[in-house]
């Protein structure tokens, strides 16, 4: 099966338990992640915003909140997701939900002012034809944000973080969820992502300029955020 078609049968297969297991496995790290995260950004009312791999919609919908007269899309490959994202974000008269592929975006060049991912990059099969796809559909002056797992650069936290991810995560979603393949998977797609570095060079291959790259406890997570330089539409 084809990465594409097994990240997609993976969410579907755990999209009801997600948001619990999520809180559970990251022990509510993830929302103080994207919390530090949102200080990084300056989302204006104005703001044409992309949250691409959107999940259940938990950070669409804090980037709806943050600006309520924003435009806010939020993109996801698998249908069952979405239909949890639906209903959290029924009472957002500003979020829009859409069933897409985030390597083949269904949007015209320059369309937004920023383009978020959240926990989605690594499950991609083409980690840059996806960053080129964000710099493509982004406005001159716009900013891809990408908050992202990561494996920590200390010897003794990366054996614990191998460790937890590797074997207690797949357990707890064997007990909860009685999903321990698919949560296996979700360590494999943590292990095998890019480092910050190459993660950031990437990015700036891509295109984008003025990197940031914040690191979250103990480096297992990190945010990446780049630019868009002024006067250029597409890539190219």
């Amino acid at each position: 099966m084809d990465k594409e078609k097994k990240v997609q049968n993976i969410f579907n297969s755990i999209s009801t338990d997600y948001d619990l297991m999520n809180n559970i496995i990251s022990f509510n790290q993830h929302n103080l992640w994207r919390n530090r995260t949102m200080k990084e950004m300056f989302v204006k009312d104005d703001h044409d915003i992309l949250d691409v791999c959107c999940g259940t919609g938990d950070w669409t919908i804090q980037l709806a909140e943050e600006a309520p007269e924003a435009e806010v899309i939020g993109l996801d490959f698998s249908e069952r997701m979405l239909e949890v994202a639906a209903e959290k974000t029924a009472d957002h008269s500003n979020i829009e939900l859409i069933q897409g592929n985030a390597m083949a975006l269904p949007f015209d060049d320059g369309s937004f002012d920023y383009v978020t991912i959240g926990f989605g990059l690594r499950n991609l099969p083409e980690y840059r034809k996806a960053i080129e796809e964000f710099h493509r559909v982004l406005k001159p002056g716009g900013a891809l944000v990408v908050l992202e797992t990561s494996n920590p650069e200390n010897r003794l936290v990366s054996k614990g973080f191998d460790f937890y991810f590797g074997t207690i995560m797949p357990t707890l979603g064997g007990i909860i969820a009685n999903r321990t393949k698919e949560y296996e998977w979700l360590y494999e797609s943590t292990s095998s992502f890019l480092s910050k570095d190459a993660l950031r060079s990437m990015m700036d291959e891509s295109g984008f300029i003025n990197l940031k790259v914040i690191s979250h406890t103990f480096g297992t997570a990190a945010t990446h955020i780049g630019y868009k330089p002024l006067g250029r539409v597409g890539r190219n």
